[in-house]
């Protein structure tokens, strides 16, 4: 069985073989830069984890957790560009490094290059393969733009945003997984419980990512901190905070909440605090936990042995303990 950083090292050592000093440079540089940057590179890994939990060969798995890398990377392109977000793991972004005409057309083909890399999965199990990556990715769209909807909705609730991260986030980590313990040979019912383990995975990571933009480091976190709070979004935190806040605390988070005049280091220290009296970091913490039982009770039920779900169990508390 293979640890979490074996299946990194396998998977750099992958990337590095793929040169994208193509013609037009001006379309291939920015997506040369954004792999570059690396990254966790936790989708393909679980894709890879995925298969070697039924088999000892991850050979068959490695285009395809590629694949779903590169796609992963295209969809944060595009976010950047919608967020106008200047900062990804601690780089400016595409949209700011060339401009937002560039960032979309190199995530465009990085879009075509995912699917060329997930079509050279095994061939029996191919077009369940692409009929599972092709569904994913479309529920990829539909929690975007939920997330956007969310920008000039006031009625949004926790149920809403659950809903919302289940398709931008944690379907894709199922995905990886399923996919993965489908080139593994896993039966049917196994690798549902697979990608729900994925699902509770990823519901926990994106709170624990809402969680580390109010309290993280900002020396590890790899971006600004308090962004979140800067454009309003509707995280797990905010959505709570509206509904807990009563009297002073409600009219003071509204009044921030509408103010554009205010500096940005103010404006997140009131809202931090706020949080803080309501004992939001708390909350957060109780249901990023929440996730994290449901996800280890998704793989306990996986029919391997113990051992081999061992290092998957590992990874899922690394990834509930991180500061970045």
């Amino acid at each position: 069985m293979n640890t979490f950083e074996d299946i990194l090292a396998v998977l750099e050592a992958e990337f590095e073989q793929i040169s994208w000093q193509r013609e037009p440079q001006g379309l291939y540089a920015p997506v040369d830069y954004v792999l570059s940057l690396g990254g966790k590179r936790l989708r393909p890994a679980l894709t890879l984890m995925g298969c070697n939990l039924f088999s000892d060969n991850i050979l068959p798995a490695i285009k395809p957790a590629i694949g779903i890398e590169i796609f992963h990377n295209f969809t944060l392109l595009h976010d950047d560009i919608m967020d106008k977000a200047t900062l990804r793991r601690g780089k400016p972004t595409v949209n700011v490094k060339w401009n937002a005409n560039t960032a979309i057309l190199s995530g465009d083909l990085m879009q075509i290059e995912a699917y060329r890399y997930i079509s050279e999965s095994p061939e029996a199990a191919l077009k369940q393969i692409l009929d599972i990556f092709s569904q994913t990715a479309a529920e990829v769209c539909y929690g975007q733009q939920y997330d956007m909807d969310f920008e000039t909705l006031t009625d949004v609730d926790e149920s809403d945003y659950l809903e919302m991260i289940r398709l931008k986030t944690a379907v894709i980590l199922g995905c990886a997984l399923k996919i993965g313990a489908i080139i593994g040979g896993a039966q049917g019912i196994d690798c549902q419980r697979l990608y729900e383990f994925g699902i509770n995975l990823g519901l926990a990571f994106q709170i624990k990512d809402d969680w580390l933009d109010v309290w993280g480091d900002e020396r590890t976190f790899g971006k600004k901190l308090g962004g979140d709070i800067l454009c309003n979004k509707k995280t797990y935190l905010l959505i709570n905070a509206l509904q807990r806040a009563k009297h002073d605390d409600a009219a003071e988070l509204n009044a921030l909440l509408t103010n554009v005049s205010m500096a940005h280091d103010l404006k997140i220290k009131r809202v931090t605090e706020i949080f803080n009296r309501l004992k939001i970091k708390e909350l957060a913490e109780e249901k990023i936990n929440f996730f994290y039982e449901k996800s280890l009770h998704n793989i306990a039920s996986v029919n391997v042995s113990d051992e081999r779900k061992t290092n998957l169990q590992i990874l899922a508390e690394k990834l509930l303990q991180r500061s970045k």
